[in-house]
């Protein structure tokens, strides 16, 4: 099983190395479309809507980098990866990025060859069980079945916890977050564990969110955020300073209602002109126009807009800002300056 995993890790390293030749930018450009990888389907973070439109938090991610790169948030093509498939379509070229509720981790980062260009959402691994299992803690699952999605630290992540705690499971395979929730649903295994933020998501999606519990145990770091191949750098600080254009802007207090304003005039903050670029040029230097990041923010708004309107405390996924607020309010959220 070893020498499985690590063939599939030379041959999707083996792929980037090749791809990664190319400029995705001027590919971008010139196909006049982001190809964005995503979840096959997370409400709030990335689902496809009645329409067939894609929409969430993750899928925003997207639309930001569409916008600056194309100025049209709708450019995209978004394509639904599952964990095992997710990392070949990246190194492949099948995809120009990846915004999937994909951990960084040391493997992924240094011998998988994907860059990690920063996180849009602090989580942890837990666990949701049905209210009548009668358990309160994950310390209580001696023996229980796990639905577990294959191809992910969650799986790494289960195996130590019980491990650790000297119990036992049994696991139950998937493929997909769908198929997870039929089989937890039909009673095909007692728990599902994932990033408690997807655990939430799913519960918000049940005809029954109240006969389900998320259990206090969070077991890990799991820094969710877009990543790139190796090698293209140019490419890479695209994607980064889009996700840190969101975050900042909300930091200064740019929203998708007083965007326009600000990037009509030059203010008194230099820093926020310098993102709206009414002066300074920092849009020449990633090969974009002046008011890239007023294109992004203007797709969907900053970074606390898209959290309230796709996941925050007044949806069904209900998540509080938590890891995730600007650190100006105790939260993990600080971009880089712009300047």
């Amino acid at each position: 099983m070893k020498k499985t995993v690590f063939f599939g890790a030379l041959t999707v390293a083996g792929l980037a190395a090749g791809v990664a030749a190319a400029g995705t930018l001027d590919d971008v450009k010139a196909r006049g479309k982001l190809n964005c990888g995503v979840t096959t389907g997370l409400v709030g973070f990335a689902a496809p809507d009645a329409n067939g439109e894609w929409d969430g938090f993750d899928a925003s991610v997207c639309r930001a980098v569409a916008a600056a790169v194309l100025g049209d948030p709708q450019a995209v093509e978004f394509v639904p990866t599952t964990g095992k498939t997710r990392f070949t379509a990246l190194a492949s070229g099948e995809i120009d990025m990846l915004a999937r509720n994909t951990t960084w981790t040391f493997s992924r980062d240094v011998d998988l060859k994907f860059e990690f260009v920063g996180v849009n959402y602090y989580d942890g691994q837990g666990f949701m069980v049905p209210k009548d299992l009668g358990v309160s803690s994950a310390k209580e699952l001696d023996g229980a079945t796990v639905c577990i999605q294959t191809g992910t630290t969650t799986e790494l992540n289960l195996a130590d916890f019980f491990r650790a705690n000297n119990i036992s499971y049994e696991p139950v395979p998937i493929e997909t977050n769908a198929e997870a929730q039929q089989q937890y649903l039909a009673g095909a295994c007692d728990v599902y564990t994932t990033d408690a933020s997807g655990l939430a998501a799913t519960r918000a999606s049940f005809e029954d969110p109240a006969g389900h519990v998320l259990l206090p145990e969070i077991i890990s770091k799991e820094p969710l955020g877009p990543l790139v191949r190796h090698g293209d750098n140019e490419w890479g600080d695209v994607v980064r300073w889009t996700l840190n254009a969101l975050i900042s802007a909300e930091e200064l207090g740019v929203t998708s209602a007083n965007i326009a304003d600000m990037a009509a005039a030059a203010g008194n903050n230099p820093e926020i002109n310098r993102m709206m670029g009414t002066e300074g040029n920092l849009g020449e230097m990633l090969g974009l126009d002046a008011d890239w990041a007023v294109k992004a923010v203007s797709a969907g708004g900053n970074y606390g807009e898209l959290f309230e309107k796709n996941i925050g405390e007044n949806t069904p996924v209900g998540l509080a800002r938590g890891l995730n607020g600007q650190w100006t309010d105790g939260g993990l959220l600080y971009s880089p300056p712009f300047r």
